[in-house]
Formats: structure tokens, C-alpha cells, sequence
């Protein structure tokens, strides 16, 4: 492993310490992004953008209930006028912030094969995953006059030279780790003994690592990763364990998540004492007929009715939402 690898779980003693005044807070980002056939094989052309014009209502929604998103935006998006209009008015009212998503297959230059393996950014040659991110990074500051300060790897797919690429970009937050799921069997990272919690990429502590929120319930929860591991190699082995009561892994996300999963996996990650909970959804989620999590409308209210029942029952917890520069000066970063 080299040091400051983001592959590998971090050794004893990186986790994160918050203010004491920090409390626990909540994150909602979105991975902001074309729409594509999520079916289909990886293609650079023929995606589409029309669901940015249901962003602006979403916008409006998480202004009422408290959220304040972070649009994390890969190229298409910030090639997009229309797209940089409706969030660059949030940023610019102080109501939303922007980060990095990085989608290789279509993001330029162009150098690679298009395929599963290559999907993950961190899999590419070291010159060309920076060459990548850098175009999207400065086109990115360009379009809304700031400089992102967090990532996150499309696909989460992160790489043995990520760490070096963000720390000399300026990046200081990363949500790339997906803890508890492993990407393996298509050549993408292995997340399922990362951390739950925030911690430091390296002893330098200038790269804060934020997983995407899982955790796990049921009966054998304390002993989850270990097992499992176990049902993953078993055929429906999860699903039966699921069933029983037994191991449950619930990320926090609208999308495949039912509201009743989602409320007791924020209990747990609260009473486990996470001081920041990231949610997570893709953006094409918000029109009808673009991801497999909104096929209707009616899929669509839902996606809204989660996220209002989530952050009720969270501010009844006393948690409120934080930003991305919050979290950094909570943590010395």
C-alpha cells in the first residue's frame, strides 16, 4: 500500500476529530450528471440533459425543509448553460455549493478505451486521470467562480494516485469511499472494510476522507463486515440474512432505499455516534424515465416524500444540515 492510498482502509488513529460544538449534522449530495441507459455499455455520446430542469424545483423543496445540497457536477453538466444557471444561483445565494464528479467516458481528453474497467477514474494512467480532472476542476471554477473543495469519483472509483491528484488541486474533502460495498468483480475499488466514519487520507491531515453513509442492522451487526462478506459469497446469501433479521446493509439514499430502511439506518449511525451523515442520489432521479429508481412520476413524489420524512425525523434528533466549509473548519482541515 502506499502511503496515503485511498484503496486500502487507513491504519489506527486517522479518524477524524470534530469542534466540540460541530453536534452531528447532515450532508445531501448529488451526484449531478447526464442521463444515460444504465443498462447499456459506456458510450461518450448520445446522453442527454433534459432532467436539469427539474433541478430547479428540488432546489426550491430542500430550501424548505432545511437541506443545503451539494451538486456534485461532472462534465456534461458544467458544459451545460442552462445547467449553470439554475446552480449557480443557489451557490450564489449561499443555499447550495458545488464539488467534482468525474464520469471518464465523457470527459475529455479522449485517450481511452470505453469500456467497464476504464469507467473507474482511478484505473486509468496516472497523466491521464489527472488530465481529466484537471479540465473539469478549472472549467468547473470557471463556470461558478470558485474553487471546488470536494470530489467524488463517478462510480466511486477511486485510485492508487487519486490522494496526490486532489491534495495538489486543492480538493479537501473526498466522498469517493462507499463503505460496506465492493466493486471488485468489475475492476472498481473494495470499500467493504473502509470506515464508516470521517477520517484523515494521510498524517499530513490535509485530504479529509467523508464516506457515503451504510450501515448495518440486524442481529449480527456488530459482527457485520465479517459476515457479511460471507453472505456475498453465498448465493441470495444476503437476502436471506436480510430476511431473518439477521444483517441488513442500508445505505442512505432515496434510490433502492424504502423511507422505513432509511429512518433506522439514520437512527443507527446516530446512536453510532457518525458526527456527519451523507446522503446520496443521482440527479437524472429527479425527472421520470431516466434511472431505474424513477420510472413515474409517482417514483419521482417519492424521492421527495423520503427526503421530507428523513430530515423531519432528523431535526426531531437535533441534527441539522452543515456545508462543505463547515466541515472543513470543524475539523482544522
Amino acid at each position: 500500500m502506499t502511503t496515503g492510498s485511498m484503496l486500502e482502509p487507513p491504519p489506527g488513529g486517522r479518524r477524524a476529530a470534530f469542534a466540540p460544538g460541530f453536534g452531528q449534522r447532515v450532508l445531501l449530495t448529488v451526484d449531478t450528471e447526464e442521463e444515460f441507459d444504465w443498462t447499456g455499455p459506456f458510450r461518450r455520446e448520445g446522453y442527454g440533459l433534459s432532467h436539469v430542469e427539474a433541478i430547479p424545483r428540488f432546489q426550491a423543496f430542500c430550501e424548505t425543509i432545511g437541506a443545503h445540497p451539494v451538486y456534485l457536477v461532472d462534465w456534461p453538466i458544467v458544459q451545460d448553460a442552462r445547467a449553470v444557471d439554475i446552480i449557480g444561483d443557489a451557490v450564489q445565494r449561499g443555499t447550495a455549493e458545488v464539488g467534482v464528479q468525474l464520469h471518464p467516458w465523457v470527459n475529455p481528453p479522449f485517450e481511452e478505451e470505453v469500456c467497464v474497467f476504464n469507467s473507474f477514474a482511478g484505473n486509468l494512467p496516472q497523466t491521464l486521470e489527472a488530465a481529466k480532472f484537471m479540465a473539469l476542476r478549472d472549467a468547473i471554477e470557471g463556470a461558478f467562480g470558485s474553487p471546488p473543495l470536494i470530489y467524488r469519483a463517478g462510480r466511486y472509483g477511486l485510485g492508487p494516485h487519486t490522494a496526490e491528484l486532489l491534495k495538489h488541486a486543492g480538493i479537501r474533502v473526498d466522498t469517493s469511499v462507499r463503505s460496506l460495498f465492493d466493486y471488485s468483480d468489475q475492476g472498481g475499488p473494495d470499500y467493504s472494510n473502509h470506515p464508516l466514519a470521517p477520517y484523515w487520507v494521510d498524517g499530513a491531515m490535509r485530504l479529509l476522507e467523508l464516506p457515503v453513509t451504510t450501515v448495518h442492522s440486524g442481529l449480527l451487526r456488530s459482527a457485520g463486515q465479517p459476515v457479511q462478506r460471507l453472505g456475498t459469497r453465498l448465493r441470495r446469501g444476503m437476502g436471506v440474512l436480510s430476511r431473518l433479521g439477521l444483517l441488513e446493509r442500508i445505505a442512505l439514499t432515496p434510490e433502492g432505499v424504502s423511507m422505513a430502511e432509511a429512518l433506522r439506518g439514520v437512527d443507527i449511525a446516530l446512536d453510532n455516534g457518525l458526527p456527519v451523515l451523507v446522503l446520496s442520489f443521482h440527479s437524472p432521479t429527479l425527472a421520470p424515465g431516466h434511472t431505474p429508481y424513477a420510472e413515474s412520476e409517482a417514483e419521482v413524489e417519492a424521492l421527495y416524500g423520503w427526503l421530507e420524512a428523513v430530515y423531519r425525523h432528523l431535526a426531531g434528533r437535533g441534527v441539522t444540515s452543515c456545508t462543505v466549509g463547515d466541515i472543513i473548519a470543524a475539523t482544522g482541515g
